[in-house]
């Protein structure tokens, strides 16, 4: 038999619902068109998402297109090792991720970081079951003051509240005010943000000798969050971990502020 209480307080939780729904239906992650609850995405948009799954390499995260085996490593990670131990990322960055991407950062649709966040907790498990703490790419000051929020930091906030990891966002601090990566070539990104990051004294405590989860929209070719992980571990970080919504697979990258951020 059904528990009357339960059942009026489900009706009363629906009635309350209601108008918000009304006012504001929910709408399509990807394209905003009308959709029967929130954070998902519609039938035309969903097949356009490519989920990042295993077999891939086990630092970089990029995916392989046939399993060569456990601990298998791709060139690139062989080629030039990163300053830090793992990278994964929930989504290829192109199609209806780099609108969601975009939508966040430009369009400042805060709305979506709460979903997106739970994509990257699936393809971080691994990352997030041996964090101590989550840590976002940093905006400097004035960009802040600008654009009034952090998209890494609206990832990292939800990172943390679903998955119960504290949450740091002051553990490192970007002190050198760098160029838009967009349009930017490899090198000139990497020179970019060369010595642009640094770990606070007063937030030295937060992470010394911590497993770091570093947080960030899109990895492109890597050049913010090597930049930022060798400055953790300057810092005092034990290891840091790099967890991204979306990824610039090998081969896809473009300077070109069409194709990626």
């Amino acid at each position: 038999m059904a528990d009357p209480v339960m059942e009026i307080k489900s009706l009363a939780q629906t009635m309350l619902d209601w108008p918000a729904r009304v006012l504001f239906p929910p709408v399509c992650a990807g394209c905003r068109r009308h959709v029967s609850q929130p954070g998902v995405l519609c039938g035309a948009c969903w097949p356009k998402l490519r989920l990042l799954e295993r077999p891939w390499c086990a630092v970089m995260g990029t995916p392989f297109t046939h399993d060569m085996g456990e601990g298998f490593l791709s060139a690139e990670a062989i080629a030039d090792p990163p300053p830090f131990e793992r990278a994964r990322a929930a989504v290829a960055y192109s199609g209806v991720a780099r609108q969601m991407v975009q939508g966040l950062k430009y369009q400042d649709r805060t709305d979506l970081a709460p979903w997106m966040a739970r994509w990257m907790l699936r393809a971080g498990a691994e990352l997030i079951a041996d964090a101590d703490v989550v840590v976002p790419v940093p905006l400097h000051w004035r960009r802040f003051f600008r654009r009034q929020f952090n998209q890494s930091a609206e990832l990292a906030r939800a990172v943390s509240q679903l998955s119960g990891v504290s949450f740091s966002p002051s553990a490192i601090r970007r002190v050198k005010l760098t160029r838009q990566q967009v349009g930017l070539e490899r090198q000139e990104r990497e020179d970019n943000v060369r010595a642009a990051f640094r770990v606070p004294t007063e937030a030295e405590i937060e992470i010394a000798g911590r497993r770091v989860l570093l947080v960030d929209d899109v990895y492109t070719t890597g050049a913010t969050v090597r930049s930022v992980a060798k400055a953790l571990k300057k810092g005092g970080a034990g290891a840091v971990d790099v967890l991204t919504f979306a990824r610039v697979l090998p081969g896809d990258f473009r300077a070109d502020e069409s194709a990626t951020i």
